[in-house]
C-alpha cells in the first residue's frame, strides 16, 4: 500500500471520502484500569540496591524452565521485578493471557488462587513504574516488557509482565507493516484535528455558506500543523527493528508504547510450548500454568 500524503487526507474532509486502514488492528498486552498512583523514581530507588552488574532470573514451569536477563537501561523496572521475585510475589502465579504468534502474559497477583473460569488481568500492586521506553530495546522474539492499562503516560503496571513470541517478517511485510501503521497515523490525527470544536465551527460556517473554495483553502492551511505532528508519530524502523524482525521475529506494533526491560537467553522452546496452549475465549489457558521466579545471578 502507498503512503497517502496529509494533502489527500485534508481533502477528504472537504469531498466527504472516509480512510479504512487495510492493516487490521494487532492485539495488544492488556491490563484492565486500576486506581493505582504512578510511583516517584526517587522512591522505586529504594526497592532494591541498585547494581551495574548484569541482573538473570528463571521462570520454572510445567513445560521446563526460561532463563532471562534485566537491562540496566531500565533501572526502575529492574529493580523493582528484583524485589518482587526476590520476596516470592510471583511464584505459583499464572501465565493468564496467552495468545499464539504473539505473547504470554503474567504477574496478575489474583491469579494464585483463582477459580477456573474466573476472569484474570485486573490485579496489580498499589503502584505504577514510570516508562522507561528505549528506541534500543524492541519486542524481538522473548522480550520481557510490563504491561499496563491505557494512561496516557505509558506508566507499566507494578508486576504484570509479558514475554514475546512474535513472528518473523519478511522485507516486504515490514513495508507493508509500516505503510499501514502510518495510514492509520494519519487518519487518527485528521480526525482528531480536524474533530476540534474550533475546527469543526469553521468547517461548519463554510458549509453553511456553501463556500468549497474557502473550505478547501482553510482545510490546506492547516497542513504545515499536521506535517509537524506526523513526523513525531511516523513509524520507521530502524536497523535494529529490520534485523531483529526479519532473522527472530518478534512484534513491533508494540515499540514506543510498552516498556521492555529484559530478554530471553534460553528456554525459547518452554515459551512455544506455553504459547500454543488451549484458551477459552479470554485467552486464559484451559490448563493453569503456574510459574516460579528465582533471582541467578
Amino acid at each position: 500500500m502507498k503512503n497517502v500524503s496529509l494533502k489527500i487526507f485534508l481533502a477528504a474532509v472537504i469531498t466527504g471520502f472516509t480512510f479504512i486502514s487495510a492493516q487490521q488492528p494487532k492485539p495488544k498486552p492488556k491490563q484492565q484500569p486500576v486506581k493505582t498512583v504512578v510511583l516517584p523514581v526517587n522512591e522505586i530507588k529504594k526497592i532494591a540496591p541498585v547494581s551495574t552488574a548484569v541482573q538473570m532470573f528463571e521462570i520454572e514451569t510445567i513445560y521446563g524452565k526460561m532463563i532471562f536477563k534485566l537491562y540496566n537501561e531500565t533501572p526502575l523496572h529492574r529493580d523493582n521485578f528484583i524485589k518482587l521475585a526476590s520476596n516470592g510475589f510471583y511464584d505459583s502465579l499464572l501465565f493468564h493471557r496467552v495468545i499464539p504468534m504473539f505473547m504470554i502474559q503474567g504477574g496478575d497477583p489474583d491469579s494464585k488462587y483463582a477459580k477456573k473460569d474466573s476472569l484474570l488481568g485486573n490485579g496489580d500492586l498499589n503502584y505504577r513504574i514510570p516508562e522507561e521506553i528505549n528506541k534500543n530495546l524492541i519486542h524481538k522474539r522473548g522480550a520481557l516488557a510490563a504491561a499496563r492499562d491505557d494512561n496516557p503516560d505509558k506508566a507499566s503496571s507494578g508486576c504484570q509482565f509479558y514475554i514475546v513470541q512474535g513472528k518473523k517478517y519478511t522485507p516486504t511485510e515490514l513495508n507493508n507493516f509500516r505503510n499501514g501503521y502510518n495510514y492509520k497515523t494519519k487518519t487518527r490525527l485528521l480526525q482528531t484535528i480536524s474533530n476540534s470544536d474550533s475546527v469543526m465551527a469553521k468547517i461548519d460556517d463554510f458549509k453553511m455558506r456553501g463556500d468549497k473554495e474557502g473550505l478547501h483553502s482553510y482545510m490546506l492551511g492547516l497542513q504545515p500543523k499536521m506535517e509537524e505532528i506526523y513526523k513525531t508519530q511516523e513509524l520507521n524502523f530502524s536497523a535494529i527493528q529490520t534485523s531483529a524482525y526479519s532473522s527472530i521475529g518478534g512484534s513491533p506494533h508494540l515499540d514506543g508504547n510498552y516498556t521492555v526491560f529484559g530478554e530471553m537467553l534460553a528456554g525459547f522452546n518452554v515459551l512455544d510450548s506455553i504459547a500454543v496452549v488451549k484458551t477459552d475465549a479470554n485467552n486464559r489457558p484451559l490448563i493453569d500454568v503456574r510459574m516460579k521466579v528465582k533471582i541467578i545471578k
